[in-house]
């Protein structure tokens, strides 16, 4: 029987051997794994809105995106978390309409002793030297001068002309999320100066975030596997959802799961868990934390996706997330308040006992199925990213081993080494593959899978092949209930 080549001529009559490679036996197809970073540029970046950057490192990153911006503080913290993951970034431009959140920092007092202010903003300390008899004015003047000298920090402050022992403080870009940027002082229980009192004017009045459209038109037809969503406006979530789900579904395959977190109360932070419903989404609910949300989300991401390239089914609970700052202790949510959130579409947190926080379960924002009624079935972030590397690695067995084969019924004659796809083939691949797949851990009970197994050709275009199949995934060992009935 003939042998099918895909390079040698059938009507090749010059002498000689001749010897083809085919590698559709030896290749293995491998993810080439990408965050996606969106955030805010300042003007003074290199790089325009809408353009996809690879960033390898904090100083690209300032260059970029302008140093103390948002997109470069993000690209910080995250490379600080893990430096290996291939991290891309889209800039956004404020919007014109949009308004600067601004806070202050009130002086009260004469110094009577000289030390040192601790101040923190977005989660950064600032030492603020204060000398003994300084003035409230001269302390306002010197806390001033010591914010615009950390040129990374999100905010400008500038000497209030009228209070002059006020310090005004501006975010350096417009939109709703410099609302979030956390101002105090000594975090880790420092002593302030004796003399003098500190107020603060939280962060507040920015409004307008940059419309997502224009990152999602520069997200093109490339593959991201996870994605940093400083937003929270509904506008843009709604965007990002519509996006997400069609890059899921069949026709486009290149699935994502993007990652924010939601700074406010317990009350508040429910009420939006409840406003969505995305199992591509996955929200972190973060309190009171020093900690911006765009920051949370870029750390969250990148040690999720640390975790999830390796191993989409294994659960994350217990990973750090370095570089997050929890709240005070007794602002910190309870078992019974972070057991509400998980019904309502909020990813949760721990704090360890040396003060790192831990990821507690990273769930996604599905909650209800097409009929409105409550679903849990892409509850767990495991469940949509081990979904999607199945069907990769179905994708990539048939695109490897069968790329230019014809197709017959399993009844049909075929020569021995004629490239011909038949039901039964297609068969005994995918179940050689679930194999494979239970031996990673991610799916179970070969049985049923073989037993509902359905590979046909399509009754109206034989060069279809049709395949049903239903995978049993793996769960994660989140929760040991244990009856302990001791005897005396």
């Amino acid at each position: 029987m003939p042998i099918s080549f895909n390079n040698i001529p059938a009507n090749l009559r010059v002498p000689g051997t001749f010897i083809e490679f085919d590698n559709s036996l030896a290749g293995n197809s491998n993810i080439a794994f990408k965050v996606l970073i969106v955030g805010q540029r300042l003007a003074a970046g290199s790089v325009a809105e809408g353009v996809p950057t690879l960033v390898t490192s904090v100083e690209q990153a300032e260059t970029f995106f302008g140093r103390g911006s948002m997109l470069a503080e993000q690209i910080k913290a995250l490379k600080a978390a893990n430096q290996f993951i291939e991290t891309w970034a889209i800039a956004l431009d404020e919007a014109g309409a949009g308004v600067a959140a601004a806070g202050s920092i009130t002086t009260t007092g004469a110094a009577t002793a000289s030390g040192t202010l601790s101040l923190y903003i977005a989660g950064k300390k600032i030492n603020v030297a204060v000398n003994s008899a300084d003035s409230q004015d001269a302390i306002a003047t010197a806390i001033a001068a010591a914010i615009n000298a950390d040129t990374s920090l999100p905010v400008i402050a500038a000497v209030n002309g009228v209070t002059t022992e006020q310090v005004d403080l501006t975010c350096k870009w417009k939109g709703e999320t410099g609302n979030d940027i956390d101002v105090r002082l000594n975090y880790y229980g420092e002593s302030t100066p004796s003399g003098i009192a500190i107020t603060f004017g939280a962060m507040a009045a920015g409004v307008t975030n940059p419309d997502l459209s224009t990152a999602i038109a520069a997200m093109g037809n490339e593959w991201w596997n996870w994605m940093v969503m400083p937003f929270t406006d509904a506008p843009n979530l709604v965007a990002l959802e519509t996006e997400l789900d069609a890059r899921w579904g069949p026709l486009q395959q290149i699935g994502a799961r993007a990652f924010c977190a939601f700074k406010d109360t317990l009350a508040n932070t429910s009420t939006f868990g409840n406003g969505g419903n995305n199992p591509h989404v996955s929200c972190m609910g973060i309190n009171t934390s020093p900690t911006p949300p765009y920051i949370w989300a870029s750390i969250n991401s990148v040690v999720a996706a640390a975790a999830l390239s390796i191993d989409p089914a294994r659960p994350l609970q217990t990973l750090k997330l370095p570089g997050v700052l929890p709240p005070a202790i007794a602002d910190r949510w309870t078992n019974s308040e972070r057991n509400t959130l998980l019904f309502d579409g909020v990813a949760t947190y721990t704090v360890a006992g040396d003060g790192s926080v831990q990821i507690e379960r990273q769930i996604t924002m599905y909650q209800l199925n097409a009929a409105s009624l409550p679903d849990d079935s892409y509850l767990d972030i495991n469940t949509p990213e081990t979904l999607e590397r199945f069907r990769f690695e179905q994708r990539s067995l048939f695109a490897q081993k069968f790329p230019r084969h014809k197709l017959a019924e399993d009844n049909a004659r075929v020569g021995v080494g004629q490239p011909v796809m038949q039901p039964k083939i297609a068969k005994i691949e995918l179940l050689a593959l679930y194999r494979v797949m239970e031996d990673n851990g991610w799916v179970q009970d070969y049985d049923n899978y073989k037993a509902t197994l359905v590979v046909q050709i399509d009754a109206g275009d034989p060069s279809r092949l049709n395949v049903q199949d239903s995978p049993t995934l793996v769960g994660q060992y989140r929760v040991h209930a244990q009856k302990t009935q001791f005897q005396r």
